[in-house]
Parts: C-alpha cells; sequence; structure tokens
C-alpha cells in the first residue's frame, strides 16, 4: 500500500476525530482506537482508508491486537498520535489512590503502550515515522484539583523527549499542548473569547493542523524531540481575579 497510514487513539470525538479527518483529507488512511463505541459507530469517513477498533489504551493486548489489525489491513504505520485521555478533575484531598492511577494510565501509560506496540510496524515500513504526543498546557500550568491530569500530561513531555532519543533517527517525536479547545457543539461567552491574545478560544482545526504539520515528514523532518503549545496565547497572559 503507498497511502501513507496514521494510527490515533481517542479518535472517534472532538479532537481526535478532528485530526482524523484531517489526515483523510490529506490523503492519508487512519487507524481508530476508541473505548467509545457508539461514537465509533457513527464516524462516517471512508471505509476502504478507515480502520475502527473498540479497545482501552490502558490494555496492552487491545494495542497490541490493534496494531495487528492495521498491519492487516493497511499493510504500513508512518505516524502515531496519542490522543486518548480522560480529565479525573478532583478536590485533592478526595482523590483516591484508584483514581490517580487511572487517570496516569490513560493518559501517560496509553501513550506508552501505544508507541511500544506501533514502533515496531513503523520501523518495519519504509520511509521515516512520526509520533505526535497530545499534551495539555496544564502540563505547565494548574489549578486547583488538576494533580492527576497535570501530572500525566506532564509525563508525557518527559516521554517525548525520551523517546526521540531512542527512537530517532528512523522516528521523530514531538508533542503538542493544546489550550482551552471548543469541542464540537460547545459555545463561550465573548469575555472568555478575549482571554486570549489572538482574541478568540481554539478550535479543533486548530490542533489538527498542527498535528498533520508534525507528522508530515516534508514540513517537519528537522523537528523532533519538542513540545509546541498551541493555546492563542493563553499562558503568556496576565489574569488578575
Amino acid at each position: 500500500m503507498d497511502t501513507k497510514v496514521v494510527a490515533i487513539s481517542g479518535g472517534a470525538k472532538n479532537i481526535g476525530k478532528g485530526i482524523a479527518r484531517k489526515f483523510l483529507n490529506e490523503g492519508w488512511a487512519v487507524a481508530i482506537l476508541d473505548l467509545d463505541t457508539e461514537s465509533l459507530e457513527k464516524l462516517n469517513f471512508e471505509p476502504e482508508r478507515t480502520l475502527k477498533v473498540v479497545g482501552d489504551v490502558v490494555d496492552e493486548y487491545d494495542v497490541a491486537e490493534f496494531f495487528v489489525k492495521v498491519k492487516e489491513k493497511f499493510g504500513r504505520l508512518d505516524a502515531i498520535v496519542n490522543n486518548a485521555a480522560i480529565g479525573g478533575f478532583k478536590d485533592f484531598l478526595s482523590l483516591s489512590v484508584t483514581e490517580w492511577k487511572r487517570v496516569i494510565d490513560v493518559n501517560l501509560t496509553g501513550c506508552f503502550l501505544m508507541v511500544r506496540f506501533g514502533a515496531i510496524l513503523m520501523l518495519e515500513s519504509p520511509g521515516r515515522g512520526a509520533v505526535v504526543n497530545i499534551s495539555s498546557t496544564r502540563a505547565l500550568m494548574s489549578e486547583p484539583g488538576n494533580e492527576a491530569y497535570s501530572a500525566s500530561k506532564a509525563g508525557i513531555l518527559g516521554l517525548t523527549h525520551a523517546l526521540a532519543n531512542s527512537l530517532g533517527p528512523r522516528v521523530r517525536v514531538n508533542a503538542v499542548c493544546p489550550g482551552w479547545i471548543l469541542h464540537e457543539g460547545e459555545e463561550v461567552s465573548e469575555t472568555e473569547h478575549k482571554q486570549h491574545l489572538v482574541g478568540r478560544v481554539g478550535k479543533i482545526e486548530d490542533i489538527a493542523n498542527i498535528v498533520y504539520f508534525l507528522a508530515d515528514e516534508n514540513q517537519s523532518g528537522f523537528i523532533t524531540g519538542q513540545c509546541f503549545v498551541v493555546d492563542g496565547g493563553m499562558t503568556k497572559k496576565m489574569i488578575y481575579i
């Protein structure tokens, strides 16, 4: 198969869905791993260039089987986008160890497993590969109740530059830290838009575009081990309450 292939975790809705659509529009094939069966079924992407698999990124057997299916359908893998995540925002003194571990498992260990099993197929494929990990501006700044989420997203940044060392030069690894991004059907006030230096809250397309840029060897072949903050300047603005 000559068509390039991207594997996306959490690609059934919102940012992940937007990323999948971007790659399809650019001529790639997409393989999506998601636990949300209903949202997966609703995706109406081109069947010949789409693989939809129900699975949990914290289950190594689900992840390993996912890449077996990717190889069976497409025969190659050129990029991995680690997007699957949960919030787990909760008052710190009420946060249980089980809740903490679940957030770390989905957000951080899920990234590790996707690359651990996906890199094998990627290294068997022609050309150079790319991994794009979706972190968050909450890896860089926080508010109360963000402990598990912020720790998991900060961990992704460390994992990113470590993987860039381990997998280079055949595979480039970068991270994106989205700021406030509107999900499908979500609306915010004009005041909330004005909190951003660009005058608006982010759109799904803002993230999809940079993810594709980082996956495309022709556009970003000299970039690896980096974190790109895409937040409309919000982390650079002092906000006094």
